[in-house]
């Protein structure tokens, strides 16, 4: 499971350097900078929930081949499209969504071993989600999603709240990480295809 675990985390750092690597692209930034913003996307989440924990070290600092798939991820990225041709919007949203899934349980699953309350743990999980593409999106000058009228850190909330639940119900953890990393994949994507958002709030100033 550990083995598993691992793996998923891996991916995830891959999905989400793939997503700063096309924003990157997309700013015309050059090799490095490119390397840079993948970098800063698929471990940023990672590392402020390691220094939030006392996870010392960070995964990328105890682990180098966290930067080796980052890494290869993005320069994969710029060599795909120079050949091929260029990912719309649609498609760097859905690949975030993936990364969103796998980030979101990873961090749950690492508060839950530090044997933090289900409050904390649901942040966590947010926050290893959503704060490497804060991050991305801020650097490149565009607002972040999670501040967009879309439901995106909600996506977050509800996949913890299910891996929460289910292994509190004593399902299978492998189960339990597929059933929640679908339920965020699923609700990103749906909001994407249908605009789906949470209610607005409008301050009137009023004479």
């Amino acid at each position: 499971m550990e083995q598993l675990f691992y793996l998923s985390d891996l991916f995830g750092v891959a999905v989400f350097a793939v997503t700063g690597a096309l924003t990157a692209g997309r700013k015309s930034m050059d090799m490095f900078g490119v390397l840079v913003i993948a970098i800063i996307t698929a471990l940023g989440g990672g590392t402020l929930r390691d220094v939030i924990l006392n996870n010392h070290p960070v995964s990328w600092i105890r682990d180098d081949t966290y930067l080796l798939v980052a890494s290869l991820a993005a320069v994969g990225t710029v060599m795909w499209v120079r050949m091929t041709r260029p990912i719309h919007q649609k498609g760097l949203l859905i690949a975030d969504a993936f990364g969103l899934a796998v980030f979101t349980v990873s961090g749950t699953e690492i508060a839950l071993q530090h044997m933090m309350p289900i409050s904390t743990a649901v942040i966590m999980g947010v926050m290893t989600g959503v704060v490497g593409g804060v991050l991305r999106d801020v650097i490149c000058n565009k607002i972040p999603l999670i501040f967009q009228q879309e439901i995106y850190a909600t996506a977050c909330i509800a996949g913890s709240l299910v891996f929460i639940g289910l292994l509190e119900l004593q399902v299978s953890h492998w189960l339990a990480t597929g059933i929640a990393m679908l339920v965020v994949l699923v609700t990103r994507i749906a909001a994407i295809h249908w605009h789906l958002s949470l209610p607005s709030f409008h301050l009137l100033d009023r004479d």
